[in-house]
């Protein structure tokens, strides 16, 4: 269509975009339509996209990117106490931190491939968590964590207006970012994050990603450098992972040590798998699973299971409810357990691939058809 995106591209782009900003609608049959989730969904979406870039194009698995979402969280904060209260210095205050964090722990693991890279990155992560947990407690605030009050200095937004009467609220420009303005205000950094890795992975800088993960020991033999290649893939990786725990300091004002525990590094890797590595939606579509398992099935109890199951007879229903309560409340997590269990045996490319194996077989009755029909025609003449 143009140089700068196909037409496939486009059509790709504007779907996912009417889908996104669509989502209060279309979440509210799934009792997920209320602005603080779908932020959430906006902002791990962001993280996968990001992770999907290094891991995804790459093949370089990281166990440590929650060390630069919770620097990102820790310099939004900052900005938040020390600048403004305007969320754009805090995002760039974030991208820039998060930037030069993942610069210097590339540099160094990137020297390392396989198994040995995803153990420095998760060496580096475990460091990060307990510097900001114990060591760095003036900076971090140690296990409470960091949030906004009414005497930090705020300088920029002293030099122009007066001070906050209430509690301390993310603005952007005077507007609050609460509730469904904070949504679209993460809506627009998830489109942008969406397009963004959509032009690298068409791009020659992509598909010298792609010849790295097919096979890096080739391309190395043929004098190709490999190096400037993966650490910037590990740079704009660690930046949009700053850049959504900036986010997430706008949807929750507290910036704290747990963001960087290696279970958090985990929980990308698992929404990258379950969506499906290397694709563009797929990362996406695992966060916003994982995030709705996480704040819905978790909240289900037994006055909830109950009243579901309240068309049973008593003591069918009571079986039903001690059955469901493994799987739901605080038990949710073996529901998606088993959830990846099934999509990891059955369908190893995550849920792209049964995306991609149910339109085969909408087209396979109609091309086995338009195949029978050019046979008849053929026997005719």
């Amino acid at each position: 269509m143009t140089d700068f995106m196909s037409r496939k591209d486009l059509t790709l782009f504007l779907g996912f975009s009417g889908v996104v900003l669509l989502l209060p609608i279309l979440a509210t049959p799934f009792g997920a339509a209320y602005p603080d989730l779908l932020q959430r969904f906006m902002i791990f979406g962001i993280f996968a996209i990001g992770f999907n870039i290094l891991f995804g194009l790459t093949g370089y698995l990281s166990f440590g990117h929650a060390a630069f979402f919770g620097v990102g969280s820790y310099a939004a904060m900052w900005s938040f106490k020390l600048l403004s209260l305007n969320a754009v210095p805090a995002l760039l205050f974030a991208l820039v931190v998060s930037g030069v964090f993942a610069l210097a722990i590339g540099y160094v693991s990137l020297r390392r491939s396989g198994i040995y890279f995803s153990i420095l990155t998760l060496a580096f992560a475990q460091m990060c968590y307990n510097l900001a947990y114990s060591v760095l407690t003036p900076i971090t605030n140690g296990e409470t964590g960091l949030r906004m009050a009414l005497n930090d200095p705020r300088v920029l937004d002293r030099l122009f207006s007066d001070a906050p009467a209430g509690m301390p609220v993310p603005s952007l420009f005077g507007m609050s970012l609460s509730g469904w303005n904070g949504f679209y205000f993460s809506a627009f950094f998830l489109l942008a994050t969406f397009l963004l890795a959509m032009r690298i992975t068409n791009s020659p800088f992509g598909l010298m990603l792609k010849g790295i993960k097919s096979n890096q020991n080739r391309m190395n033999y043929t004098g190709f450098n490999t190096r400037p290649y993966t650490l910037s893939a590990f740079v704009i990786s660690g930046m949009l992972a700053g850049l959504a725990g900036a986010l997430l300091v706008v949807t929750d004002p507290l910036a704290g040590a747990e963001r960087m525990r290696w279970t958090a590094s985990g929980e990308v890797v698992l929404m990258t798998i379950l969506g499906g590595v290397g694709t563009l939606v797929g990362p996406v579509l695992g966060a916003w699973i994982i995030k709705y398992f996480e704040n819905i099935f978790s909240s289900f109890n037994a006055n909830v299971l109950n009243s579901f199951y309240s068309f049973l007879p008593d003591g069918v229903r009571e079986v039903a409810v001690t059955v469901s309560s493994k799987f739901v409340g605080e038990g949710w997590h073996l529901s998606l357990g088993l959830v990846f269990v099934l999509i990891v045996v059955f369908l190893p490319g995550g849920i792209m691939e049964g995306a991609r194996r149910i339109s085969a077989w909408l087209r396979r009755p109609r091309n086995g058809a338009k195949a029978n029909r050019q046979l008849s025609a053929q026997g005719a003449e």
